[in-house]
């Protein structure tokens, strides 16, 4: 198993000299890639080229570049240029976003979500080829049936012969999909303890395609604390899970409290929610668990946080992407440095990870 860093937004604690010395240092520990992400407030493809600008050894990824933020041919000419940019470090992260988002933000309806990301995945897959680009699929058609568009070719090309694409789901059909058209999967609030409920799906998809499960690398988001004390661990990360279980999406739509409730906490799932939507975040926060939050996060201490790495190696994780959460910069970077220490002392060294 691997190890990843995910940076999320400008403005939620960190600046970009901040952003940039966790990059720094991820990579002198060893850490395999970093994944930005993007909502409504930084781009990822701007602070990727930045940080591909600063670094020379760690892969630079979009965890993940919103499909209803830009068309496909549009992300096929970013993918290429900051594969170029970074001499064959990119690997390109997709995802639908949700409805709030998508229609709110980006004035893109949220409709036929699998039908959109099987077509946007293989317009992007075709550009990349530098191939003229004609498609015909149910919510795509290139170029437009009754116009003047040409069918145009990328000018340029990328630095690998294929560029690894990554897609964000959790749903059971969007996750079917990840092991059908995607390299690699990538779940939030992953739980290796209920891997088992997944796998049938990324299994499905992939032998749709004539794969298995291990063609699919599956690439979790990971929020992480490392504290001596490991109740000091599980509250730094009440914030981000509280927001996700109870503040994504509305009442009726949320994927992570859905998902949360298939892990056997639909009581918890749904009072976290009614009291985050009726604005007592304090309280949301507070109704977690312990097994909530140790089963959705790393939380960890020192000499725990090994055996915690250990079982998402177990469940087959390719490579972990940690977000380490902490009160000062200094903490993340202590924190990163545990995690990256922990896996020096062999802990995967029968998976090829580090040794």
């Amino acid at each position: 198993m691997k190890l990843g860093l995910h940076i999320a937004y400008w403005g939620l604690g960190l600046d970009a000299d901040d952003q940039l010395r966790l990059v720094l240092e991820a990579e002198e520990a060893g850490y395999d890639v970093v994944f930005v992400g993007e909502a409504y407030g930084s781009d990822a493809a701007t602070i990727l080229t930045w940080i591909a600008s600063k670094t020379s050894r760690i892969g630079v990824a979009s965890g993940v570049f919103q499909i209803p933020a830009r068309s496909a041919a549009m992300t096929a000419m970013t993918a290429a240029t900051l594969d170029q940019l970074s001499e064959g470090r990119f690997r390109l992260g997709l995802g639908t976003s949700g409805p709030q988002v998508a229609e709110g933000w980006h004035g893109q309806r949220f409709d036929r979500p699998l039908g959109r990301t099987r077509d946007y995945v293989a317009i992007v897959r075709k550009a990349l080829t530098r191939e003229r680009l004609e498609y015909e699929g149910k919510t795509m058609t290139l170029p437009l049936p009754d116009g003047p568009g040409r069918s145009l070719k990328l000018t340029i090309g990328p630095y690998q012969d294929r560029i690894p694409v990554y897609l964000a789901a959790i749903g059971p059909q969007n996750t079917a999909l990840a092991g059908e058209i995607a390299d690699g999967w990538m779940p939030v609030l992953f739980s290796p303890d209920h891997v088992d409920n997944v796998t049938p799906m990324l299994a499905e998809g992939a032998a749709r395609a004539g794969r298995t499960v291990e063609d699919i690398a599956i690439t979790p988001l990971v929020y992480a604390a490392v504290d001596e004390d490991l109740d000091a661990a599980r509250d730094a990360v009440r914030d981000m899970t509280a927001l996700y279980v109870g503040g994504m999406g509305s009442k009726e739509k949320n994927f992570y409290n859905t998902l949360v409730r298939s892990y056997g906490f639909e009581d918890e799932a749904e009072r976290v929610q009614d009291l985050y939507l009726g604005g007592e975040k304090e309280a949301a926060k507070a109704a977690l668990s312990d097994e909530l939050l140790d089963t959705v996060c790393l939380c960890a201490t020192p000499d725990s946080v090994g055996e915690r790495l250990d079982e998402y190696a177990a469940a087959g994780v390719d490579t972990l992407l940690v977000n380490p959460i902490g009160a000062t910069l200094e903490d993340r970077i202590e924190q990163l440095r545990a995690i990256a220490s922990a896996t020096r002392k062999g802990v995967y060294s029968q998976r090829g990870g580090f040794v």
